[in-house]
């Protein structure tokens, strides 16, 4: 079926969107209930310039979604970050679509590249499994403190911090090019009704963590009221 939604390489007519995407970022994840790295404007708007950023819209020109790139370590990973999808537009599989493009503008620019993600989001992990990420320890991701450092507007990075960063609420995925010859036969056999129980997986795993991690907090705060 043809897409309803013009999806590609963000340009420079799409720098006007910068406030919104940042906007519904944040809007987004207030709603989840769940911590994100902040971003501004200058950020996304420089993510656009650099032909590192996708960009969805509808045929008339209205904005959509939004996710874009970024390397770390010299260009050894890769991070697919700010996935977004505008409100009256979800529920359309248009994240999948974007997320999906992103990673093929990743693999261009960055061909041998690890690509990884962290995420609170059931959905994102059914995706990010999809084209071929694999649920990893923290250890396994990029050791370059400007990334880490990007999680400390997070409201939750003091957990980040307790687990002397090999855990947090997030859960840590990642694609490793080497994978692909192997990986390739396995994401043919995928189905829909296997889809759906991995997303049901993937939420039980989420609200684990929540529960666990976040538990743990609840505690501290608790005993430090003392």
């Amino acid at each position: 079926m043809k897409s309803k939604f013009i999806i590609g390489p963000a340009v420079a007519a799409d720098l006007p969107y910068a406030q919104v995407i940042v906007d519904e970022i944040a809007n987004s994840a207030k709603v989840r209930g769940t911590g994100i790295a902040k971003r501004s404007p200058e950020y996304i708007a420089r993510k656009i310039e650099e032909g590192k950023a996708i960009m969805a819209k509808t045929a008339s020109g209205e904005w959509a979604g939004f996710c874009y790139i970024e390397a770390w370590g010299h260009g050894q990973f890769v991070a697919n970050s700010g996935l977004i999808v505008a409100p009256k537009f979800r529920e359309h599989g248009l994240a999948r679509q974007i997320k999906e493009a992103t990673f093929e503008l990743s693999r261009i620019k960055f061909p041998d590249a690890k690509i990884f993600g962290l995420t609170t989001g059931a959905a994102v992990m059914k995706i990010n499994s999809h084209l071929g990420y694999k649920p990893v320890i923290y250890q396994e991701l990029t050791t370059d403190e400007a990334f880490w450092q990007g999680c400390q507007s997070c409201v939750n990075y003091e957990i980040l911090q307790a687990k002397n960063r090999q855990g947090c609420i997030c859960t840590a995925m990642l694609y490793n090019p080497a994978w692909e010859q192997n990986q390739k036969p396995k994401r043919k056999k995928w189905k829909k009704r296997e889809l759906g129980k991995d997303l049901s997986l993937f939420e039980r795993w989420v609200n684990f963590k929540k529960n666990t991690l976040l538990k743990g907090k609840t505690k501290k705060v608790q005993s430090n009221e003392k």
